[in-house]
């Protein structure tokens, strides 16, 4: 493998992984992006021009996207359409992105003969109840609750059908909530981040009792380069690093870290069917594959991403006032 083709590459766990190959294997890497609001053509600044090629598009254009996929030897999909609340507000996008997207790659890699690898969230399984002692595996059934993840199932489910139907050469991993540099600031860790820099106490959803498992978006990047170099075509595998957490301590530990006084934040209206829990249970991927995480704990990777916000102050100022307006007009 030689070539690799990268959706979503400039978007926030997308850009990640193409640092990522970059700084760890001699691939050459084409990204796929539609930019979007949520895609950054600067998250990608500094890579080598003679391993990184870019090329503005919607992996939808069938025609495109049979052109750059027949040039490479695999296509990692990570394009997507993933924020909930945007979802509730507007689900059209997800339908047109997460799931016709999905399907011209999938015919496009079919034509070809070419390796895919599908990211995925663990948002398609539902919720967990906050005292349940389980954790998703692979065999959890899926029982999506938001135009978002119904349309990622939808997306996985196409997959499988095209491995079974068609003997695409594909894999499927669903992983727990990312953080790290590169995220956009409508997101959860990053709005909370952004907004004690500009003096603005952060928010936070119902109680905040709501459970995430997290993630750093270079363990993501790790595990999936495993997933693709060792995993079994057909598989799902589940990528998580044991990083529960509810929000209301995240917030908390953020304005520690940010020397902050814990309990300097609001409270304001949960958003309209938010999950409960999300847990990951990554024994497969960690005894079959060998994958491990490199981050040590949930703290030390926080306090690297605050530092990153506060010394990349010109990379997510310009998404700020455009975000926290479109929060005032939510309520939020």
């Amino acid at each position: 493998m030689q070539r690799i083709l990268v959706t979503g590459g400039a978007g926030f766990i997308g850009s990640n992984f193409v640092h990522y190959v970059i700084e760890n294997t001699d691939l050459h890497v084409t990204v796929l992006d539609k930019l979007t609001y949520a895609g950054n053509r600067a998250s990608l600044q500094g890579l080598p021009d003679d391993r990184l090629a870019f090329v503005r598009g919607d992996i939808q254009d069938a025609l495109l996207v049979d052109e750059l996929v027949r040039g490479t030897d695999a296509v990692i999909h990570y394009a997507a359409e993933s924020h909930n609340d945007n979802s509730l507000a507007e689900p059209r996008p997800f339908l047109d992105t997460n799931v016709v997207g999905t399907y011209t790659l999938l015919e496009a890699v079919r034509r070809h003969g070419i390796r895919y690898h599908h990211i995925s969230t663990d948002e398609v399984y539902g919720d967990l109840e906050l005292d349940d002692p389980h954790r998703f595996t692979e065999r959890t059934p899926y029982n999506p609750s938001s135009p978002y993840s119904s349309t990622k199932a939808a997306s996985d489910l196409l997959v499988r059908a095209w491995v079974r139907s068609f003997g695409v050469r594909a894999t499927i991993s669903n992983c727990s909530n990312n953080y790290g540099p590169y995220q956009h600031v409508e997101k959860f860790i990053p709005r909370q981040i952004t907004n004690i820099i500009d003096g603005v106490r952060p928010k936070l959803y119902g109680a905040g009792l709501n459970v995430r498992d997290w993630i750093h978006a270079d363990d993501h990047s790790s595990a999936v380069l495993t997933i693709l170099a060792k995993g079994v075509i057909g598989e799902t595998y589940l990528i998580g690093a044991d990083g529960e957490r509810s929000n209301k301590d995240v917030v908390e530990l953020v304005l520690t870290l940010m020397g902050r006084p814990a309990d300097a934040y609001d409270h304001v209206v949960d958003r309209a069917g938010h999950d409960l829990r999300y847990a990951i249970d990554s024994t497969k991927l960690r005894t079959e594959l060998g994958w491990l995480p490199k981050h040590g704990g949930f703290e030390s990777g926080l306090a690297a991403t605050i530092d990153w916000y506060r010394a990349n102050e010109a990379w997510w100022r310009p998404q700020k006032a455009a975000t926290e307006a479109k929060y005032v007009a939510q309520g939020h």
